[in-house]
This record gives structure tokens, sequence and C-alpha cells, in this order.
């Protein structure tokens, strides 16, 4: 939609995302990134730490499922791009408002690791069809690593997960467009 203020926060999860399921179905993962500035000052030679953004971040449906096994190592340091929204409650008899990003994409920072994409399978609705998700290694910059049995490597590397060569990559015939 337009008009909508889309920020892009990088920082480390501060838990393993929570996922849930509505009444209906659909897949809803919380999740907080830390962010913290920091300045280099040249009068003490030093780096300091400025104030700490705590957001609150929620991703629906595949993005959901998708996060929760492959974004669930605490510190993780993430990249997320979204739609900040405000949403109100009431604790106490007192009416609260608190501001949330709505996850629109999300992904390793490769600055102090790296890590394996291996793409899901698409149905129509431009989405992974139900129970076909990513697999993937994260491995952070102490050397641990987190893995969902990545796919096996013959001889030829990763070549050898390349898709037929009859779909173009995309799942759909030769001739449709990937969108």
């Amino acid at each position: 939609m337009a008009g909508e203020t889309t920020i892009t926060v990088i920082g480390n999860l501060t838990g393993d995302p929570e996922l849930r399921f509505t009444p209906s179905g659909s897949a809803v993962a919380n999740f907080t990134i830390a962010s913290t500035p920091r300045t280099f000052d040249k009068n003490s030679n030093e780096w300091k730490d400025g104030t700490t953004l705590f957001m609150r971040c929620s991703a629906w449906r595949d993005m959901a499922e998708n996060i929760a096994e492959t974004m669930d190592q605490k510190g993780m340091r993430v990249i997320v791009t979204g739609r900040l929204t405000q949403r109100s409650y009431e604790k106490d008899g007192q009416t609260r408002t608190v501001m949330e990003l709505e996850v629109d994409e999300i992904g390793p920072s490769l600055r102090y690791a790296n890590a394996k994409v291996n793409r899901t399978q698409r149905s129509g609705q431009g989405g992974p069809q139900s129970g076909q998700h990513e697999q993937g290694t994260y491995s952070n910059q102490q050397g641990q690593q987190h893995a969902q049995q990545p796919a096996p490597q013959g001889n030829g590397g990763n070549w050898d997960n390349q898709p037929p060569a009859n779909n173009g990559g995309w799942g759909n015939g030769p001739s449709d467009p990937p969108f």
C-alpha cells in the first residue's frame, strides 16, 4: 500500500522466534531484534555504544514457519525490512500503544557469518507448499553451526542441487514468467 512507513533494521535476535497459529490456521512468528548504534569517539580513541533499539517484529504464514525453522538462534544477526505498524491494547485498565515491524523480508547478516540457502517449493499462490520448508545452514562468528539436514552433495558440489533444466528454476514451464 502507498504511504506506509517502510524501514530496515539490522540487529541481533534477543531470543528464539515464537511460532503460533491463529484459530484459522495461519502461522505467525513473533520475535525481537536489538540494534545498538556504535560511534567512534576520537577524544577517547574508543568505540561508544548508543541507545539500543528493541524492535518487536511479526511475520505471517509461510515466512513465519521459515523463520521459526532457520532463524532460531539467539544472538543471530539479521536484516529485516518491513512496515512499521502501531497497535493498541488494554492492560490494567489503561490503553497502551506499541510500535511493531510487520516483516516483508528477513535474512541473516553475512557480515560476520555465512549461510547456505535452499529455495522452498513454490505453490501457485507465490508461497511454499504446505510441508515443504527451507533447509539451510547458518554459521555464526564463533564457529558454532545450526543445521537442518543439508542436502547431500556429490562430486558436483553445489551444482548437484541445481533445478532441472526444463523448468527454468521457477517450477513453471520454460515459457512461463517467474511472476
